[in-house]
């Protein structure tokens, strides 16, 4: 009999510790995208600027009705973001317009795809030492030989320099695709501007040493240069207004079904269009205009 009661006795204990055991088990502890059980934690990773501040405000507190959680990583510059939503350190990221996403992708072998374009805050023409508050009474004012910096990466290099096409200071050489224009790519320089290319982050810093320069608006925000006091200011193109981020394995997954449908909210809209936000004069996409209607 005691035999028996100390068999019966065993088979509970380890009953109970398989049981244990079983709701002890951990749950992934990697970024999931709240795809697996009850995990729904989010990893979202931005450059410097106001685009962490857009995603906190205007999506961040819809998600967290639907049961989201967050982590917020911001890197310093253009490349790690895509490498770190590459590498499964991030589950979406938002910081880079398509035609960034596509050529970056393209040349590091990446998986990366769009989900949805957001307001974006465009490049500016700044300068500390020059008092123009319009193209005419720029190039009024600028003399020989004065630097202006721009981004040096190709896609924002390349906007750089139709923006200064366009407003006359350079020409771009006929039949190439200005698109993919670089400083070689400069037919006249009737003002005989140096144009020196530089990592997009440090554009702010050489205000205060160079005449002019080229700055993207999440930098100028970020350094606290007001968009408004751009000389001239980039009309965007809808393949240069930022947007949210994803590995393209995960486009089907409900965490990027949510974050579409957030983003397509009025809630949304509400937070861009609240003028204690600065991205209510951000440029909106076309979508946008639409949905809204709205400029």
């Amino acid at each position: 009999m005691k035999k028996v009661l100390k068999a019966a006795a065993l088979f509970l204990a380890v009953s109970v510790m398989g049981a244990t055991l079983a709701g002890c088990s951990s749950t992934p502890s990697s970024s999931q995208g709240g795809t697996t059980g009850q995990n729904k934690k989010l990893v979202v990773g931005f450059a410097p600027g106001p685009y962490s501040d857009m995603f906190k405000k205007a999506i961040q507190p819809a998600l967290e009705q639907k049961g989201y959680t967050f982590e917020y990583k911001e890197f310093s510059d253009y490349v790690q973001p895509n490498l770190a939503l590459n590498n499964k350190e991030l589950d979406a990221n938002l910081f880079q317009h398509k035609a960034y996403l596509e050529k970056f992708s393209a040349d590091k072998g990446l998986k990366l795809s769009p989900v949805i374009n957001v307001p974006t805050a465009g490049l500016g023409i700044y300068s500390h030492k020059l008092q123009a508050t319009n193209g005419d009474e720029l190039k009024a004012a600028i003399k020989p030989g004065d630097e202006i910096t721009l981004a040096n990466d190709p896609t924002n290099l390349a906007r750089a320099l139709r923006l200064l096409d366009k407003n006359g200071l350079i020409t771009i050489k006929e039949g190439i695709d200005a698109t993919k224009a670089s400083e070689k790519d400069i037919d006249k320089n009737p003002y005989s501007l140096k144009v020196v290319p530089m990592e997009a982050a440090q554009l702010p810093r050489t205000l205060d040493s160079v005449t002019l320069s080229v700055i993207n608006g999440n930098y100028a925000i970020s350094a606290g240069i007001p968009l408004s006091s751009a000389i001239i200011k980039e009309e965007l193109i809808e393949d240069h207004k930022n947007l949210v981020a994803v590995r393209t394995e995960d486009l089907d997954k409900p965490f990027v079904k949510d974050l579409k449908e957030v983003v397509e909210s009025e809630a949304f809209k509400n937070a861009i269009e609240d003028p204690k936000n600065v991205f209510k004069d951000f440029q909106k996409p076309q979508w946008y205009k639409d949905k809204w209607n709205v400029k």
